[in-house]
């Protein structure tokens, strides 16, 4: 597998040694399954992204879609990507067989899924974005949208969006204006306007069907006044043959820092007044359907973020091994040849970051995934619940951590690199500026703190959060039968202990009544979490690299070495500098709160 992308030992350590991918293939769902098939998956994956996601990542950022004649034209080697990913069954690589499927879990499609992410962000959005509407439709819809919509868009003929922000509202929901107003015949006509609408339009597809959010005439005030529909950029005849143009029109295009490769677009919907929608589900109840594409989508962010970070890693290491310059602090000969700049201590020190950063993150990525599978398919309803609540809970962290942290990461990569890190000759700035991007997508990470802290902790009375904190409790309990880690087990029971004080103390400010002094700085506690969710990741790789040294395979040996020095690094460095974000957490510091407009 190539290193460009994505480490083969790392998946393979991930999906076999830490996450146990093999035990799915014990579930009825996924028995004629076999690491077998999980690995010709992947193989297949990683070939199509090498040879036709890959190639083209530059020239897409080079040449971004461009508006013609009111269409979206893109570089033509987009299109035989996205026709390769759906012709090898990636579009539905978790249905089942009898529809077409793989019958993949979920876990497997990341990891195949991860390849595009790494090799083309902006080509894969395509495909990703086209499956969260999909599964919007396969669970809320009618029978009749199914047949319509779904069919065509899991065979890859038609293309999906979602389509939430308004010009005026930006992430408040509450606000949007855009109506749907009853036609009398069962459909209704949408008037309104969406900008930053990702694939909006293409020429990828026979069809784009826009997941629309929109307010019917007695629709109640703010988010419970929200319904959700269907509007195909062409009408679909009863018979399934294409219709004519829906009253839904490419705007303009939106020329963003990075994702140059896939179209952001404002739509105008209704101009003409013949804006033909669907509802879908009940009325009003648009934005908790939404949701659900919503957190796919969050934990889609996250996975994007991971592997542009995890790109920049590989890239910039093998650069470091590559470049001869200087020499050691100790090394007085200015004639002894100069060593490869992986040798000097500051650069170990920004790989080791990267490193803890994104392999870390790809972690906590890849059990997201398998939590999925465990809400699908576990054996009990308790464990289907269970694997929920945890998954509802860690949503705004994988996408959130991820964003943050693989984007600094991709800030090292362009540091290793020195002045060719910053030109346009190298890959790790376009890298650098498409990660950008992920910490808006799908929510900034300001509103997915104040959802974490002022939500998801004390959902369904807390569930999710002592789930988590067994799971840690007994991490570092099984960490206690190595006295190697011993130093890396300490630091994050403290980082715990300091952690669950400060939650309760806030939690407790929320139910008082003093909401917006308690959430002035989540985004601080999202980071000391985030932190200790890492630091819990880390320290359940660590005990598998323990388990594995002892196997006592040499050819593994300096791949177990790496993953302790990388989990020291994180537990010893990273968990004990959150001291300072707790500090300020405790004391409610009021700094940024009181801070008046008329002061800046």
């Amino acid at each position: 597998m190539s290193e460009t992308l994505l480490s083969a030992r790392n998946l393979a350590f991930e999906l076999y040694e830490v996450l146990d991918a093999e035990s799915l293939t014990q579930r009825p769902r996924y028995a004629d399954h076999s690491r077998e098939t999980f690995d010709a998956a992947i193989d297949t994956a990683r070939g199509i992204a090498e040879e036709l996601f890959a190639p083209h990542n530059r020239k897409a950022d080079e040449n971004e879609p461009v508006y013609q004649n009111g269409e979206a034209v893109l570089i033509p080697e987009v299109k035989p990507a996205v026709d390769a990913f759906i012709e090898a069954g990636f579009l539905t690589a978790s249905h089942d067989f009898e529809d077409g499927g793989m019958q993949l879990p979920n876990l497997l499609a990341r990891a195949c899924f991860a390849h595009f992410q790494a090799a083309n962000v902006g080509t894969s959005s395509y495909a990703m974005l086209t499956m969260g509407a999909a599964h919007l439709i396969e669970v809320f819809g009618s029978d009749e949208q199914k047949r319509r919509f779904l069919e065509p868009m899991h065979a890859g003929r038609f293309f999906g969006t979602m389509a939430l922000t308004e010009p005026h509202a930006g992430s408040s929901l509450s606000d949007l204006r855009t109506r749907a107003e009853p036609a009398g015949d069962g459909t209704y006509r949408l008037k309104g306007n969406k900008i930053f609408i990702s694939g909006g339009d293409h020429p990828l597809s026979e069809n784009i069907v826009h997941m629309v959010l929109a307010k019917l005439p007695d629709a109640p005030p703010g988010v419970k006044g929200i319904s959700l529909f269907i509007v195909p950029k062409l009408l679909v005849n009863d018979d399934g043959s294409l219709g004519k143009r829906n009253d839904v029109t490419l705007a303009g295009l939106f020329h963003k820092m990075g994702w140059r490769g896939t179209t952001s677009t404002a739509l105008n919907f209704g101009d003409n007044g013949e804006c033909v929608g669907y509802l879908v589900g009940e009325p009003h109840k648009g934005l908790s359907y939404m949701f659900q594409m919503m957190n796919d989508a969050r934990i889609g962010v996250g996975m994007g973020a991971i592997m542009l970070g995890y790109a920049g890693y590989l890239y910039s290491l093998n650069y470091a091994r590559e470049r001869p310059q200087g020499r050691l602090p100790d090394g007085k000969d200015p004639t002894s040849p100069q060593v490869s700049i992986i040798e000097h201590t500051d650069i170990k020190r920004m790989l080791l970051t990267q490193k803890a950063y994104v392999e870390g993150a790809f972690d906590l990525g890849l059990y997201a995934a398998r939590l999925v599978d465990d809400q699908r398919t576990a054996e009990t309803e308790e464990a289907r619940q269970n694997a929920h609540e945890l998954l509802d809970l860690l949503t705004p962290i994988v996408k959130s951590w991820p964003s943050e942290f693989c984007l600094k990461a991709n800030e090292l990569a362009v540091q290793i690199l020195g002045g060719h890190g910053y030109t346009r000759e190298y890959p790790v700035e376009q890298y650098y500026r498409d990660n950008r991007l992920n910490p808006i997508h799908e929510g900034t990470h300001g509103i997915q703190s104040l959802d974490l802290l002022g939500r998801k902790l004390m959902q369904n009375k807390g569930a999710g959060l002592r789930q988590l904190l067994a799971l840690i409790q007994d991490c570092t309990q099984r960490a206690g039968r190595h006295a190697s880690l011993s130093a890396l087990r300490q630091p994050l029971e403290q980082h715990i202990a300091r952690l669950t004080q400060v939650t309760q103390a806030l939690l407790g400010d929320l139910a008082a009544g003093k909401i917006n002094l308690a959430l002035a700085n989540s985004a601080l506690y999202l980071k000391v979490f985030g932190h200790a969710v890492i630091g819990w990741r880390w320290l359940e790789q660590a005990i598998r690299a323990e388990e594995g040294l002892a196997a006592g395979n040499p050819a593994d040996a300096d791949f177990y070495k790496g993953k302790l020095q990388a989990a020291r690094y994180f537990l010893t460095w990273e968990v004990p500098g959150c001291a300072h974000e707790l500090a300020l957490l405790e004391a409610r510091d009021p700094t940024c709160l009181d801070m008046q407009d008329a002061w800046f």
